[in-house]
């Protein structure tokens, strides 16, 4: 599906995106905030790929090519940030923990029928703007390659998480020796094989927590020996155990309002 963009104002709504849902690669020439106010999102830029529950806002700034895909039923709230204020927030696309505060005001302008110019418009956007500069950013960018022979790997890899092959068996599948996948993997991405597709698997697991799954079960599901390993990666790369992270999803998706599309 074509995203839809409100051209006459700041807000759009998009969705709902069912599950697994793609929107297709494409860009703006004025900044892009994005909302998940049910579902997930997952953004991917030639910069990296980012993963945004219902508790995070995804900042794409103009220019920036962007396909987007939905975990689970997915509401998106759109807001639109002309190219003068899309200088206050970061060059790359980036993902920010979204407060009570900034949430609400984000929420208040992607519903705002006023003109664009308006008063009240104005006014939240300049909170959602000033909220942002104050919001902790998400760590968990994943870089992705260009080289088409470590991006066949790559997409082995992101379809299927959980897997357990090892690079050189990788590397057999799309014919590249583990030498070069190795050495692609230090010069285009700045990590490692494991390094990488731990944080892959982190990156995942967002979602899983956020959707309502255990510890345990997460881990199981997205490849790791036992919980504990897994509980160690994740605290290691988010700062905070995986049980406390689906603690504070839950409660923030519970204080989002009924929203329809």
């Amino acid at each position: 599906m074509t995203e839809p963009v409100h051209q006459d104002g700041v807000a759009a709504a998009c969705g709902p995106l069912a599950h697994g849902e793609d929107v297709a690669a494409h860009f703006h020439d004025f900044g892009q905030l994005r909302y998940a106010a049910s579902g997930a999102l997952v953004t991917t830029t030639r910069a990296g790929t980012w993963v945004a529950p219902a508790n995070r806002i995804t900042w794409v700034p103009p220019f920036h090519v962007h396909s987007s895909r939905s975990h689970g039923e997915t509401v998106l709230r759109l807001l639109r940030v002309p190219g003068a204020l899309a200088a206050r927030l970061p060059a790359r696309p980036s993902v920010f923990a979204a407060g009570a505060l900034l949430r609400e005001a984000y929420l208040a302008v992607t519903e705002d029928h006023d003109p664009a110019d308006g008063s009240r418009v104005r006014l939240l956007l300049e909170v959602v703007l000033t909220e942002l500069a104050r919001a902790p950013q998400e760590p968990l960018r994943l870089p992705e390659p260009d080289d088409p022979r470590l991006k066949a790997v790559t997409d082995l890899l992101h379809a299927d998480p959980a897997g357990p092959a090892t690079l050189a068996e990788l590397g057999h599948r799309t014919g590249s020796s583990e030498r070069t996948l190795s050495r692609l993997f230090g010069s285009e991405l700045s990590m490692g094989f494991r390094q990488w597709r731990t944080l892959l698997r982190v990156q995942r697991s967002l979602l899983e927590l956020c959707a309502g799954a255990s510890v345990t079960d997460t881990a199981i599901r997205l490849g790791w020996a036992n919980p504990g390993s897994f509980i160690e990666a994740f605290t290691d790369l988010v700062g905070q155990t995986p049980g406390r992270y689906r603690a504070a999803a839950r409660v923030a998706a519970g204080a989002l309002p009924a929203l329809s599309a």
